[in-house]
């Protein structure tokens, strides 16, 4: 097809801006891929010129650099004139003509191929071109890619570029000129001297480097502490420099040094004389010191953990901070075991927590941390907070007097335990008056003990105390691990268990109810009211801790649609309602609120023990069995050691040696009274009230064993039951003073009773798969439903975990500020191992 040759200038009239546009688009195009490595060389250079790189080094390597530039650059040169060609006219219209729909430019240079003498076909030709034409009335030039990724894969043209940003933010294009005076006759020998200067602030300022040569102010302002750097070229002694900012003593020769290198310390004077100098007047902006105060309550939590809020602020940011809590030893009540003087300790000193984020310059927050366990809790001691700022600079808030914070005990034997364990720790000198002030208190102890167990085990206490007392053999190792073992076992009377919880809970709800009926009075009313908010309180902190302490360990798939989930609020909001209630007369109304109340409790003891954060009783059952194995064992090593003290020599070891640490025995007789003598009698009748009371106890155990109606199950039963038995011989063998009939009946029950625990695992581990099938995919249920311990859906990914949001819709930002919360609490904690606390700092410091 021939193009209608009359048509052709009017249609390339239409096309002339588009075409001649599109066509300089597509050179600079051609101009970018072929010469990009030209331009990255020169722009490579000019920012090691301007960053001032050849005034750093020798010349040798300036002028060695140069020739590998210039070469590179002339390759460069070579390369791209061998690549470049002008677009030709012909390109740039198909390129233009193919943005277009339709191809316009094509359509309108053709010419009809068949049926030119039909005149419908030619009517149709004719509105075909008149609309091709109408569209290159709408040409538009098209933009060129400047794109050069596909030639410069390595993407070698955005480092020359990145350098050259450095050096425009760091660097000035008067520094170029410097390379002119390299070599012999260079400008500067011709020019004279040079000089160039740079302040550089302090990097905790934020604030930018100044090039001094570029300063042509009569006045600076430098930040306290900014470094001042001059260099001078040409004849030593042309140029040199006074200032009175620094604070030296400048003479005359240090005056005329080509490096000048010191800090800005006061307002002053700066003065660069000789040929092209400079003078300024320096205005020190000082850096201020931080503050710090006390600011707020001191809240401290039913287990001990403390807040103490403090206020810091700076000018440019507190870097870091520490508590310092020291003994007031004037103010210490030093009556009974405080009537010797303490030993040494250490002053306490806590790292203060740190905004995470945001600024530093004014700020509050609170240090977390929990000091029960610290030999000074709750006694009166001097707290400083100190603070220290980026340059170094330190403060101190005033000294203030308080208790240090700690945990408090109520019951009456925790409370006198941790009295006792703080006068250990106070010295240990008063071991002697530590076990006359416990046996007084365990004279009566039928109504003071909860369980058999706990007296046990401070009675066994007691002992250890009194002959370490005895032979002053209390050593740093033993006297802390004696206080910890006194902190647990007070822990465990004061706290209870679930079930005590549970029983003051129900007790109170019972009182409170009886009252309502009988028509009790509003004083009445109030005191049983706030007994049950307590009874409440205590049991929902029992079970929270019980649920941090095992987590979920039943392994048993829980329901979300059968819990209910309530926090402390909820039920506080509940008991205020029956208050209201009753306090209006309305006791019907109060009596269906206490019923809707007790129902939620008893819902949430069933989750709970659905695997809600509690133990099985199959668990429970374990645990219980492993404390009597352990009780028993250490029956039976005293049992032993005592068989075999009555053997030796008196006051000699096995080795012939006096043995401190079993100089008395358990009940504090002599080594040398023998089996017949009456501290041996006394000791026997001790140990026999031990296996009395460790007999009872696996008979209690025994009669809730799980597992009952199995093989395994009922091969445990009749092992425990062999082991009390076994038991029952050796406490009547310990009352007939037979110590060796005793340690074979101890080992014959020990033997029974691991026979039982493998067992009773057995069986549980039976019942266990039971479970495991009904639950499975037996009963045709589909696996994606199967959820994990924590209720979440496990995923059809099969992986562990879950393909659900781990935060369920929560405040993301509310649970990281809690999860800060408790890292800095931890970080706190001083009876946590050093490498523990060290490791949560660096965590503090990254997030």
């Amino acid at each position: 097809m021939a193009p209608n040759r009359t048509d052709i200038p009017e249609i390339f009239r239409t096309l002339r801006w588009p075409l001649a546009l599109t066509r300089l688009g597509m050179g600079a195009e051609r101009a970018a891929r072929a010469f990009w490595p030209l331009w990255s060389i020169a722009i490579f250079a000019l920012a090691l010129l301007m960053l001032g790189v050849q005034d750093e080094v020798a010349v040798e390597w300036v002028w060695a650099a140069g020739a590998v530039l210039a070469a590179g650059a002339v390759w460069a040169l070579v390369y791209g004139v061998r690549r470049f060609r002008w677009p030709s006219r012909e390109a740039a219209i198909l390129r233009l003509d193919g943005t277009m729909r339709g191809n316009p430019i094509q359509a309108a240079l053709d010419t009809q191929a068949i049926g030119a003498g039909d005149e419908a076909s030619h009517a149709v030709w004719v509105a075909h071109q008149k609309r091709m034409r109408t569209r290159l009335a709408q040409a538009r030039a098209v933009e060129p890619d400047l794109r050069v990724s596909r030639n410069d894969p390595l993407a070698l043209r955005y480092v020359a570029l990145l350098a050259l940003s450095v050096a425009i933010l760091f660097g000035s294009i008067v520094r170029v000129q410097s390379v002119t005076g390299m070599g012999a006759g260079g400008p500067d020998l011709a020019q004279g001297p040079a000089w160039e200067g740079w302040m550089q602030p302090p990097a905790y300022t934020r604030l930018p480097s100044v090039y001094l040569n570029d300063i042509t102010a009569a006045s600076l302002d430098v930040p306290e502490g900014a470094e001042i750097t001059l260099r001078m070229y040409g004849e030593v002694g042309a140029l040199s420099v006074r200032e009175s900012v620094s604070g030296r003593d400048l003479t005359p020769e240090a005056a005329q040094d080509t490096a000048q290198d010191f800090a800005v310390l006061k307002s002053g004077e700066l003065a660069v004389d000789g040929p092209g100098g400079r003078i300024w007047q320096i205005a020190l902006i000082p850096d201020g010191g931080p503050t710090v105060k006390r600011d707020g309550e001191i809240e401290t939590s039913y287990e001990g953990e403390t807040q103490i809020p403090f206020t810091a602020t700076d000018d440019h940011g507190v870097v870091m901070g520490k508590a310092r809590f020291s003994l007031d030893l004037a103010a210490v009540d030093r009556r009974y075991g405080r009537v010797i003087d303490p030993e040494p300790r250490q002053v306490i000193e806590v790292p203060l927590p740190m905004p995470v984020a945001g600024d530093r310059s004014d700020f509050t927050e609170s240090l977390v941390g929990n000091f029960s366990l610290h030999p000074w809790a709750n006694l009166p001691v001097r707290l400083e907070l100190e603070v220290e700022d980026a340059r170094g600079q330190r403060a101190l808030s005033e000294p203030q007097a308080l208790d240090l914070p700690g945990r408090r005990f109520f019951d009456p034997v925790a409370a006198a335990l941790i009295e006792q364990r703080q006068s250990l720790l106070w010295n240990r000198d008063n071991g002697a008056m530590i076990v006359q002030v416990l046996k007084a208190v365990m004279n009566e102890p039928d109504d003071l003990f909860r369980k058999n167990v706990q007296h046990m085990r401070l009675l066994k206490l007691v002992k250890r105390i009194e002959v370490l007392a005895t032979y002053d053999a209390i050593t740093d190792e033993k006297q802390d691990e004696i206080a910890q073992a006194m902190w647990d076992l007070a822990l465990e009377m004061e706290e209870g268990d679930l079930q005590d919880a549970l029983e003051r809970l129900q007790r109170a709800q019972e009182r409170l109810e009886e009252a309502m009926k009988n028509g009790a009075s509003d004083q009445e009313i109030a005191e049983l009211m706030q007994e049950l908010r307590e009874a409440t309180q205590d049991y929902m902190r029992q079970l929270a801790q019980q649920q941090a302490r095992e987590g979920q360990q039943d392994g048993e798939p829980i329901d979300p649609q059968n819990m209910i989930q309530m926090s402390q609020d909820d039920i506080q909001r509940m008991m205020d309602r029956i208050q209201e209630l009753m306090e209006q007369g309305r006791m019907a109304e109060a009596a269906e609120a206490m019923r809707q109340l007790q129902e939620m409790l008893e819902n949430m003891q069933i989750t709970q023990g659905q695997g809600g954060g509690g133990q099985s009783p199959g668990e429970q059952a374990m645990e219980g069995l492993a404390d009597t194995l352990r009780e028993q064992q250490d029956l039976s090593d005293e049992a032993f050691r005592d068989l075999n003290q009555g053997q030796r020599q008196p006051g000699q070891g096995q080795d012939g040696q006096r043995d401190p640490g079993q100089g008395q025995g358990q009940d504090g007789r002599e080594p040398g009274q023998g089996q017949g003598g009456d501290g041996d009698g006394d000791l026997a009748d001790s140990l026999a009230e031990r296996q009395r009371a460790l007999r009872d106890e696996l008979n209690r155990q025994r009669q809730a064993l799980p597992g009952q109606g199995t093989e395994p199950g009922e091969r445990a039963a009749e092992a425990l039951r062999d082991a009390e038995r076994s038991m029952d011989g050796a406490e009547r063998a310990l009352r007939d003073g037979d110590l060796a009939e005793a340690i074979d009946e101890q080992s014959r029950a020990l033997e029974s009773l691991r026979e039982g625990m493998r067992n009773l695992g057995e069986a549980l581990a039976q019942q266990q798969q039971q479970r495991s099938g009904e639950q499975g995919f037996a009963d045709g249920g589909d696996p994606r439903e199967q959820r994990d311990p924590l209720g979440r859906n496990t995923g059809n990914t099969g992986r562990v975990g879950t393909d659900e949001g781990l935060l369920q819709g929560k405040d993301v930002y509310r649970r990281a500020e809690e999860l800060l919360g408790e890292l800095r609490r931890r970080s706190g904690e001083l009876n946590r191992p050093e490498e523990e606390r060290n490791y949560l700092d660096r965590l503090l410091e990254r997030f």
